[in-house]
This record gives C-alpha cells, structure tokens and sequence, in this order.
C-alpha cells in the first residue's frame, strides 16, 4: 500500500508539475548598420552626449566629435595621450576623461560656437575683425 501511494504521489508531481511549464517563445533579433566608420586612429573608448546629437570618440591624443544628424565627424578636440577612458556627463556637451596609467580625471565641458554670416551687411571698423556685433534694431 505504501509503495503504491508512494507512486501515486511521484505521478501527481510529475504531472502537476509538467502543468506548470509554460511554453517558451522564441524571439528574434533585427539590427541594421547605420554607418561604418574609417578612423585614421584606433578607438580607445566612444561615449554618446546627454542629448543623443553626438557621438565623442577617444583615439589617441584628441576626441572626434561625430554629429548624428549630419552623419559625420565635425571637429576634432585635442586631448593628452595619456586618456584611455571616455565617459558623458548627464548635462548635455560634457565629458569626463580617465587615465588609468597616470590616475587623473578630466573635466572637459563642449561649447558650440555659431557662426553669423553678415557678408553684405552694413558694418562699421575694420573688415578682418576678430569679433563681429550684429544688432537686429530693424525688426519689429
């Protein structure tokens, strides 16, 4: 008698809890490539800005700045050979630089500068300076 509860009980495990297996589903992984890089140097470390314009890539001696909307590297910052390690800030344009072999950490805060085109504009002082005012006192 023992013996048969004793199989009674194996089978109603075995079946409880062959019900509690659920079906497995099978998904599947899709990727496109974007874009292809050629650098003229090897890629230590790459890190995307705060607000997904940018792409900051760490190669020897400088980052280049890769702009994701015009799908091409747009400056180049020039940083110590020392860095190995790139990392973004959560504020938008700043980056912190590693190097592990002289233990230091850099701060480095990115600012745009927009160029005015004033070329025909009425102007006042020389034509080559350095720096150019334009006052929109015409508009309403």
């Amino acid at each position: 008698m023992k013996k048969l509860t004793v199989v009674l009980v194996l089978a109603f495990l075995c079946l409880a809890g062959g019900a509690l297996v659920l079906p497995t589903a099978q998904a599947g992984l899709e990727w496109k490539i974007l874009k292809d890089l050629d650098l003229k140097a090897s890629p230590l470390d790459v890190a995307p800005s705060a607000d997904g314009q940018w792409l900051y890539i760490l190669t020897p001696g400088e980052i280049l700045v890769y702009s994701m909307q015009e799908g091409k590297i747009t400056d180049q910052v020039p940083v110590g050979k020392e860095f190995d390690r790139i990392v973004s800030l959560p504020r938008a344009n700043g980056l912190t630089l590693s190097s592990s072999a002289n233990k230091t950490i850099q701060i480095i805060m990115l600012e745009n500068i927009l160029t005015i085109d004033v070329s025909g504009l009425p102007f006042k002082g020389p034509r080559d300076a350095p720096v150019v005012i334009a006052v929109f006192d015409d508009y309403q």
